[in-house]
């Protein structure tokens, strides 16, 4: 990544299309330092549907992914859908070696995610 310039993260909330549907978009670096922006964001919202905005993702790291594996535990025992959009191959990636790809359903765009989770 030499030569990179990485935005400070930020993670903007945002209702969905739907009622019921919140929308958390994450830009910058996913990092330790990002971690509790995104676990506070997570925690602020108590929407049913859940949607992880990751479009402007460029990557993230091993304490974005617990943040992540978190936000699954705590919807799951809430009742809430979680979906993750826009991953990048690089973030892709990151949650398939780690084994955590599978707990997240996740889609290419806002638009296909709001309408599967309905």
């Amino acid at each position: 990544m030499r030569g990179m310039v990485m935005e400070p993260f930020r993670v903007h909330t945002q209702p969905g299309n739907r009622e019921g549907q919140y929308i958390l978009i994450l830009k910058g670096a996913f990092t330790s330092a990002a971690s509790p922006a995104f676990n506070e964001a997570v925690t602020a919202v108590a929407a049913p549907r859940l949607i992880v905005d990751l479009t402007e993702v460029p990557m993230m790291d091993s304490v974005a992914i617990g943040a992540l594996v978190r936000a699954f535990v705590s919807c799951h025992k809430s009742g809430r859908k979680l979906a993750l959009v826009g991953m990048n191959h690089r973030v892709d990636n990151v949650l398939r070696l780690t084994g955590i790809a599978p707990l997240f359903d996740s889609y290419s765009t806002l638009a296909e995610a709001e309408d599967a989770l309905g």
